[in-house]
């Protein structure tokens, strides 16, 4: 939207959470972005008026809220429509003109309303359900409301009602499921008409677990419900519902599975099954379905859709002769094929992400089979795209194709969650900018429906740790705010049956998974972090209200595990189930808990943690006492930690670079205490060789600890590693997302030989916060970005980044740019904000909302290098990065097996010497070493 010099206009005026045409709520909250030229124009009152039913009202709103404003009108009437339009006032003087309207349809039903019955066949296989019915008259509206059990399509006479995918989705069916609305009037003619249904399990009838423990949590047959409301030209209503007088039968869909396919038989086709033509006399009747005793709720979130199509890449024959299709990019969706042959012929699609040694790498899908097979009618052309699967794959291998297989004939549907992008970060380090769109590619691979681990194997489950480090990222990549307060729902009703328990899983689906309802740190505390992102980053104060009891209960509930031995402080949380550091790059591959960190310095700082936030949130909504509780808990756990756990010199007793960083960066120590362990970070960091030694807990805040405590160059260097463990390795590799390992691939391209092993998981991508909060330097400073925070971080290693993030108020984004010893440093500020700026040179100023410039001399430093020998210091070898490379270049040119083992065991410590892991090497390797050191320039290094 462009303006002129002193125009104002109010735009995106969105009633509720998402753009959808229906509100789930009667009294929605209301949110407005403005755009304007002015500088730093700040809003000192708008006007909304609403229109419903002729009338027009319209209420003044004083002060600058844009953001979650409460509805301030009269409650919505079940299947009302209204329109709501916005005009607002700057404290300078200027007014904006109306916006457009942004019209809303209540989308919820009254208690009782919902009448329709739940039916099908009985049959856990995939089917098709129908009803004729007569329309009487002119319709002026018709609203459909549908849900299902399972997974289903609706259809009114032929056309499909949306383009949605896997409706309802997936919550815990046990407490909850989706209703869907849609306004289907157009649909609708006088005379014979026709509902159809296309069902088949989706979640409600997987088999969930690992291997051969895999069985059905939710039981019972799929089942399907429908009401459609007529509303006639006359002002009378009629409702048209499923019941016992529908017909079922089977489809060309024979069997729907998540995890192992679809297997669709175009023999089977009925054309017209769902049209008011349609003889369905040999249909049965259907059965009416038992299913948990819920009320439906309308869905509150996007829909899944297929989001983007993408062709084939490379056709490659395997060693072993098979045809595999490449589209170059690991994604989650499936496969649509155009193929003509013999009727009956049988076509198979098996989906993979990696190539191991040339092949289709299926060992990670474990029970998984990932597989689509299609019969052929035999008449033509035949086109068909599965609807009831997805796959999590970047390879397909095609087997049984009739003739020759162009790469025209497949191309490639991305499903996810239909989130709008919000942020995104740029540099011209391009390894970096493939890592940072890796991590968007895993969030949209594990964003559907519900926050999921994987996509790809035999599980695909809501793993609440990898969620909770992953949410500060998830929010300024897309406008997840919805999708996260939906699973939210789920956490509070799982948590609820626990008794105050976070289950690891939600829903929670495995429970003959030892330990699935004890506490586990970092996993539980998806209770307390994810709403408190969700305010910081939305200013949502709503889910705060609805999540502070199971805020609260979580705190409760790990306090009471606490000191169970009755030996130390009874606030340390050192028994019980837990997972700690997970997949710390030093676990054998089959103990993936068994990480450097001790579990109760994790688990006892995430303690401290949720006992913070919840204070916090009590102080926020004007729980008073319950703010002064927990602000003492969360102080008396800090004592506790730091007695235990944090010695007068400033080391950890679990000297790992897990517990440095959670200790800094959750604030359980401040001053020269915090400055000391940022250094013993720093030189735990360098010691192993700038290499990546944390796991799902200390990953997302390494960075952070080592820059917020003065030592950006070595967050940098560790950022910018390439060698494995790191970041870079798996881009280095090939990767096109994030993995679950740092080495789910080993060098030598054989998959990790662990039973879990992802290339798709985004957890260790939770970094990417960090580029855009500190590197890139935008962040909020208030809920929402109401005072923005600038302050780019100007690495070592890079001569650019930069951030942008469409905020609630409007397009924020902040960087910097190296041009030869200055540094270039921008801002954008939407209007209706302000910011706080702090330059790399220190200068710490506020400014307002518009374009902003600032240029500062940043010469990038090159180290001062002396003379090198055998008798250097490791950390001075280390932190050369060019006296490092010559030293593993000599030893790789005499011993490439020794070169390689040097690089991976090598503590690079400050104290011992550069010959000291050389003491065993052969006279030659020595003398190869001292010469590439004698090489290298003295005085101003340049790597």
């Amino acid at each position: 939207m462009t303006t002129t010099e002193h125009e104002v206009l109010v735009h995106a005026v969105r009633i509720g959470w998402t753009d959808d045409t229906f509100t789930p709520v009667p009294c929605p909250s209301l949110s407005w972005k403005t755009t304007t030229a002015l500088p730093s124009w700040m809003q000192a009152a708008a006007e909304v008026a609403v229109s419903r039913q002729g009338v027009t009202t319209t209420v003044r709103i004083v002060g600058p809220d844009a953001v979650h404003v409460p509805w301030p009108f009269p409650p919505l009437e079940p299947r009302e429509t209204v329109r709501v339009r916005v005009r607002v006032h700057g404290h300078d003087g200027s007014s904006s003109p109306w916006s457009a309207d942004a019209e809303i349809t209540a989308g919820f039903l009254l208690p009782g309303h919902w009448q329709a019955r739940f039916i099908g066949s009985g049959s856990e296989a995939p089917h098709l359900l129908r009803a004729d019915f007569d329309v009487r008259g002119a319709v002026r509206r018709a609203l459909l409301h549908s849900t299902a059990f399972g997974a289903y399509d609706i259809h009114v006479n032929g056309a499909a009602v949306d383009d949605a995918e896997l409706k309802p989705g997936w919550t815990s069916y046990q407490w909850r499921v989706h209703l869907d609305a849609a306004d289907v009037t157009t649909h609708i003619r006088p005379g014979r008409n026709t509902l159809g249904i296309a069902l088949t399990g989706g979640w409600y009838t997987e088999r969930f677990g690992f291997r051969d423990a895999a069985r059905r949590f939710y039981q019972g047959a799929p089942a399907a419900a429908a009401q459609l409301t007529l509303e006639y030209e006359d002002g009378t209503t009629e409702t048209v519902l499923t019941d016992e007088r529908w017909r079922w039968s089977p489809g060309p869909v024979v069997s729907a599975s998540l995890y192992q396919g679809e297997h669709y038989d175009a023999r089977l086709r009925m054309p017209g099954w769902s049209g008011p033509s349609f003889d369905d006399s040999a249909w049965a009747p259907v059965r009416l379905v038992a299913v948990p005793d819920v009320t439906p709720t309308p869905r509150a979130l996007p829909p899944v859709r297929v989001v983007e199509r993408r062709s084939v890449e490379r056709v490659l024959t395997t060693p072993s002769g098979k045809t595999v299709l490449d589209f170059g990019q690991n994604l989650v969706g499936r496969v649509r094929i155009r193929v003509s042959g013999e009727r009956g012929h049988v076509v198979t699609l098996l989906h993979a992400e990696v190539l191991e040694h040339g092949e289709l790498g299926t060992r990670p899908l474990r029970n998984a089979a990932a597989t689509d097979h299609y019969v052929l009618s035999g008449e033509g052309e035949e086109t068909w795209e599965p609807r009831w699967t997805f796959h999590g794959f970047r390879y397909v291998q095609v087997d049984n194709w009739p003739g020759t297989l162009t790469p025209d004939q497949v191309s490639a549907a991305v499903v996810h969650t239909d989130m709008p992008r919000t942020g995104g970060f740029t540099t011209s380090h391009a390894l970096l900018q493939r890592f940072h769109d890796n991590v968007v590619w895993g969030m949209r691979g594990n964003f559907l429906s519900v926050p999921t681990d994987c996509p790809q194997r035999d599980e695909r489950l809501g793993w609440a740790g990898d969620l909770q480090v992953f949410a500060p990222t998830a929010t300024f990549l897309y406008d997840c705010g919805a999708f996260l307060r939906s699973w939210l729902d789920d956490v509070m009703h799982e948590q609820q049956a626990a008794n105050g328990v976070v289950p690891m899983v939600v829903p929670a689906v495995i429970p003959q998974v030892p330990g699935l309802f004890q506490p586990v740190a970092a996993w539980g505390d998806a209770i307390t972090v994810v709403p408190s992102v969700l305010w910081e980053r939305f200013a949502d104060r709503d889910i705060l209200q609805r999540c502070f009891r199971g805020m609260a209960a979580w705190v409760d509930v790990v306090e009471s595990r606490t000191g169970g031995s009755g030996t130390k402080d009874t606030l340390l949380w050192e028994e019980g189930l837990q997972f700690g550091d997970w997949l710390d790059p030093d676990a054998p591959p089959e103990r993936p808990g068994d990480a450097k960190a001790d579990a109760g310095i994790v688990a006892t700082a995430y303690f401290f943690r949720s006992a913070d936030l919840t204070a916090k949130t009590a102080a926020l909504l004007g729980r008073d006492a319950d703010a002064r509780r927990y602000a003492d808990l969360a102080e008396r756990i800090a004592q506790a930690f730091r007695n235990a756990y944090v010695t007068p010199r400033g080391r950890m007793m679990s000297d790992a670079p897990t517990a440095y960083a959670l200790t800094i960066v959750f604030g359980l120590v401040d001053g020269a205490q915090r400055q000391a362990l940022g250094d013993r970070l720093r030189d735990l960091v360098r010691a192993a060789g700038y290499r990546i030694s944390t796991g799902f807990v200390g990953t997302p805040i390494i960075c952070e600890a080592l820059s917020s405590t003065g030592h950006a160059d070595a967050a940098s260097r560790l950022l910018t590693q390439t060698e494995c463990p790191s970041w870079l390795y798996p881009v280095t590799m090939g990767a096109t997302t994030v993995w679950e390992r740092w080495d789910s691939m080993l060098e030598d391209g054989s998959i990790n030989p662990g039973q879990m092993t992802s290339f798709n998981h985004y957890a260790l991508g939770a970094v990417a916060d960090w580029l855009h909060t500190h590197v890139a330097g935008l962040s909020p400073l208030e809920p929402a970005y109401r005072v923005i925070r600038i302050a780019p971080t100007v690495l070592n290693d890079l001569d650019d980044a930069s951030a942008w993030h469409e905020t609630p108020y409007g397009r924020a984004s902040a960087g910097w740019r190296r041009e030869g010893p200055k540094v270039h440093i921008h801002a954008q500020v939407p209007p209706n904000t302000s910011a706080v700026v702090e330059l790399p040179s220190g200068d710490r100023f506020m400014v307002g909302s518009g374009t902003h410039m600032w240029v500062e001399d940043h010469p990038k430093p090159a180290p001062s290098r002396s003379r090198l020998t055998l008798s250097s210091s490791l950390a001075t070898i280390i932190d050369d990065q060019q006296a490092y490379q010559a030293v593993l270049g000599a030893i790789a040119g005499i011993d490439a097996t020794r070169a390689d083992t040097f690089r991976r065991t090598t503590r690079w410590k400050s104290g011992r010497e550069l010959r000291e892991p050389l003491d065993k090497a052969p006279v030659e390797v020595l003398t190869a070493v001292e010469q590439a050191l004698a090489g290298l320039p003295i005085g101003d290094a340049k790597d």
